[in-house]
């Protein structure tokens, strides 16, 4: 198996993140052309007076650069030691699906034990791949 497919999720969550910025910009833009925004709301962060359905996409924006960030670290560690196999990368893949799965929950119906249920999924999920990471690494060692 070629080391550089472990790229390929990895640049799927990123993209999915540039689509949902896009999706927070639209939301922004839209809520403030249509009047629901008062001039000066995103001068020092968000107020409290957003509307609920405009933060909810800035607030998964934000949510995309926590967990994720360890996500990130794991596939470039699994390059550069060399410990790409189809589990990782199998891992990896539904990582990002649950990822997308979690932010279209959020900024949908917004449902909190979906979308808890979820993140916690993929929260253990992205664990599971860690300690399968630091064996393989204590095993090579």
């Amino acid at each position: 198996m070629k080391p550089v497919l472990i790229f390929a999720p990895l640049m799927a969550l990123v993209a999915w993140s540039f689509a949902i910025m896009l999706f927070m910009a639209y939301k922004r833009w839209s809520a403030g052309f249509a009047g629901r925004l008062k001039r000066g709301e995103y001068k020092v962060g968000e107020s409290a007076e957003v509307p609920a359905d405009v933060r909810l996409p800035g607030r998964n924006f934000r949510n995309l650069f926590e967990m994720p960030v360890l996500f990130y670290v794991l596939c470039l560690a699994l390059y550069m030691t060399h410990n790409v196999s189809e589990a990782p990368l199998v891992l990896a893949w539904i990582y990002v699906a649950l990822r997308i799965v979690h932010s279209l929950i959020h900024v949908t119906y917004n449902k909190i034990m979906h979308r808890f249920f979820v993140y916690a999924l993929s929260s253990f999920l992205l664990l599971a791949m860690w300690i399968m990471f630091a064996i393989e690494l204590y095993r090579q060692a």
